[in-house]
């Protein structure tokens, strides 16, 4: 991955604020679900949710900024040297030696050469098999290189408002049908990778991880707007006229409210802090709700209101 900064286009000093807002700039651009025709959009989207994991990781941060780990949270080669003391050379652009120096390093550690010159008393003839460092223990070396891990894989979770606002939680089913039980993050955002170590394909060198992708759900109860959250509450047409004691459903909780005598219902409640992670408000529209089945008398008053008393709502 590129440097995470010039992904999310901050500076090296950004604040956490500046980098969640520029990742959510970025986030609402290329989210699969509104380019979902464009492979580019996707990788630029995964691109960014990757360099937001890093930078918004404390301890991860401080490690790439130190230069002890790469863009994508792989520890660097630092170059050693068994005789003691780091010898010197050509450096790759983020600080450590270049993958021919750490084999010079190490070959001459075992009084040995590169491949394709013979080390002193290990050549053909000598009593010894030559070794191929890129044979590994196959060609009777003193082991393997490197084993690469598993495959990382991509999950997505179905994320409820509540569950989101209360950072509870979820259950994530993988596809070898196993199911972890995952806690989300603080204040999590659409979109939003979380990285299980350990739970991808399996590998000779370990597992690889998986990257479980965060999306809001529909919900029957409440609607998003940014971080406002609206709600319909129903209500009679007495508690209408006449004010009444009314429960709202909140991401917290229900509350009570008293409604005050000849409520219009053509404007919301607004209930302050009450909205997603307590930085938004909660919104209640009164919707009133007709007996069912209609009513003799509501209709006989509304007769005699419409023939003595006249008023319009559409002047």
């Amino acid at each position: 991955m590129r440097d995470p900064y010039s992904v999310l286009g901050v500076p090296r000093t950004a604040g956490e604020k500046d980098i969640k807002s520029a990742y959510r700039k970025l986030a609402k651009k290329f989210h699969p679900d509104q380019n979902p025709d464009d492979p580019a959009s996707h990788g630029k989207f995964a691109e960014a949710t990757n360099a937001y994991d890093l930078l918004n990781d404390k301890e991860k941060r401080a490690q790439f900024d130190r230069g002890e780990i790469d863009a994508d949270g792989n520890p660097k080669f630092a170059g050693f040297n068994p005789g003691g003391g780091q010898r010197g050379g050509p450096r790759t652009a983020q600080g450590g030696f270049t993958a021919e120096d750490i084999l010079k390093e190490f070959m001459s550690g075992f009084g040995g050469q590169p491949r394709g010159g013979a080390a002193p008393g290990r050549g053909p003839g000598a009593g010894g098999a030559q070794w191929d460092p890129f044979a590994g223990a196959a060609a009777g070396g003193p082991g393997a290189g490197r084993a690469s891990k598993g495959e990382d894989v991509v999950v997505n979770a179905t994320v409820s408002l509540e569950d989101a606002h209360k950072a509870a939680s979820i259950e994530v089913r993988m596809p070898t049908g196993k199911v972890l039980s995952v806690k989300l993050p603080e204040k999590v955002e659409e979109g939003q990778q979380i990285r299980l170590k350990g739970q991808g394909s399996p590998g000779i060198g370990g597992p690889g991880d998986a990257l479980v992708t965060v999306r809001f759900g529909k919900s029957k109860q409440f609607r998003r707007d940014g971080a406002d959250i609206r709600t319909d509450v129903p209500i009679t047409l007495y508690e209408a006229v006449l004010g009444a004691k009314v429960r709202v459903p909140t991401l917290d909780g229900s509350v009570e409210l008293n409604l005050p005598p000849g409520m219009d219902t053509g404007k919301a409640l607004r209930l302050k802090g009450k909205g997603l992670y307590g930085d938004g408000d909660l919104y209640a529209n009164l919707k009133v709700i007709l007996p069912p089945g209609g009513d003799a008398d509501l209709e006989a008053l509304a007769r005699f209101m419409r023939d003595q008393k006249p008023y319009s709502v559409r002047d």
